[in-house]
C-alpha cells in the first residue's frame, strides 16, 4: 500500500464531499436551526437517534447541546434516544427492534419537540418509524441522511442529505453539520 496516496486520497473525499454539501445544505440547514431555536425558546426538547456510528452521533450532538459546545452557557434540553439500555433492551424484546426508537418518541416527544433521526442510507427502519411517530405526536421530525435520502425522504422536513454514497464521508459530514447546528443555536440563542 502507498500510505502517502491512501492520505491523499481519503483527503481530497472528504474535501470532495464537503465542497458538495455547502451547495446543497444551506437552506435545509437554516431551517433546522430555526426550528431548533424556536423549540429551545418555547422550553422544548431535541431529540436525536441512530443505529451504530449514527447513534454515537445522536449522544455526541445531544451531549453538546445539553452540556456545552463552545463555551459555558445555559443548558439547551436535548437527549439521544440510543442511551438507555433498559428502555432499548426492553423495547427490542418486546416490541421488535424497529420500535426502538418509536416508542421513545411516543413516551417523550410533545409538540413544538424537534426529533432528529440519523441514517447514512435514510432507510433505517427503526429510525423511520421514529420519525413517524415523532410527526404523529405533532413534533418536527427532522432528519440527517445521505446518498439519496431513501425512504427517509418521505417523513423528514427538514432533512439535510449529504451527497455521497460513501458511508465515512457521510458521517464526517454529519458531525460537521450537527456542530455547526451546535453553534448556531448557541448564538442564534443568545446564550454565549
Amino acid at each position: 500500500m502507498d500510505l502517502d496516496a491512501f492520505y491523499a486520497a481519503e483527503l481530497d473525499q472528504h474535501a470532495a464531499v464537503l465542497a458538495a454539501t455547502r451547495e446543497v445544505m444551506r437552506e435545509p440547514f437554516a431551517r433546522l436551526v430555526a426550528l431548533c431555536a424556536a423549540a429551545a425558546r418555547a422550553g422544548n426538547k431535541i431529540v436525536f437517534f441512530g443505529n451504530g456510528g449514527s447513534a454515537s452521533d445522536a449522544q455526541h450532538l445531544a451531549t453538546e447541546l445539553a452540556v456545552r459546545y463552545k463555551e459555558d452557557r445555559a443548558p439547551i434540553t436535548a437527549i439521544a434516544l440510543t442511551t438507555d439500555t433498559s428502555s432499548l433492551t426492553a423495547i427490542g424484546n418486546d416490541f421488535g427492534f424497529e420500535a426502538l426508537f418509536a416508542r421513545q418518541v411516543e413516551a417523550l416527544c410533545r409538540p413544538g419537540d424537534v426529533a432528529v433521526g440519523i441514517s447514512t442510507s435514510g432507510n433505517s427502519e427503526n429510525v423511520i418509524r421514529g420519525l413517524r411517530a415523532a410527526a404523529a405526536a405533532g413534533a418536527t421530525a427532522a432528519g440527517f441522511g445521505g446518498r439519496d435520502g431513501g425512504r427517509m425522504r418521505e417523513v423528514a422536513d427538514p432533512f439535510l442529505v449529504v451527497p455521497s454514497d460513501d458511508t465515512a464521508r457521510i458521517q464526517e459530514m454529519h458531525i460537521t453539520l450537527g456542530h455547526m447546528l451546535c453553534g448556531a443555536l448557541e448564538k442564534e440563542l443568545g446564550l454565549l
